[in-house]
């Protein structure tokens, strides 16, 4: 058994990499590029959780308990097309999904940001109902569509 050290705080990442298939589609409608068409990316996601204690076995968080996390972001994003709720083509968009063409989600907003906020608020609810919400914290979540482009979202204040 560890002594106590209450001078010390704890954190641990998990992360779901490109190849763990969620991969989805969206558009940002509103940009003047070519991110206004509707475009793909496998996403990898980095969760960073913290803790001032650690539980019975020593951990910030049972990597085991998170299967249920993983399933609630499979059923959001592998192999969707996220649709914004403000996107014009929304009705139309819907349409491919009940043509069964795609399998359609729709979101307050599409891009990395967008789905990197989304992500962690699905976390923080995961947290609590999972009996985590008193003890640990969400640090932060990076979601990142490649090598070159991510997007993190954490409380203000923590830029650690």
């Amino acid at each position: 058994m560890l002594t106590d050290r209450s001078d010390l705080s704890y954190a641990s990442t998990k992360t779901y990499t490109h190849s763990v298939g969620l991969s989805c589609a969206f558009r940002q409608w509103r940009a003047d590029s070519h991110c206004k068409f509707i475009h793909g990316y496998p996403f990898e996601i980095t969760f960073t959780f913290s803790s001032d204690t650690l539980d019975v076995r020593n951990w910030v968080v049972d990597f085991g308990s998170l299967k249920s996390l993983k399933g609630q972001l499979e059923d959001m994003f592998d192999h969707k097309l996220l649709v914004a709720e403000d996107d014009p083509y929304r009705e139309f968009l819907l349409g491919l999904h009940k043509l069964e063409i795609a399998d359609v989600r729709v979101v307050p907003a599409t891009g990395c940001e967008a789905c990197a906020r989304y992500v962690f608020e699905i976390a923080e609810t995961w947290l609590t109902d999972n009996g985590y919400g008193n003890r640990v914290n969400l640090e932060s979540v990076e979601v990142r569509e490649h090598q070159a482009n991510s997007a993190i979202v954490r409380r203000k204040g923590n830029h650690g």
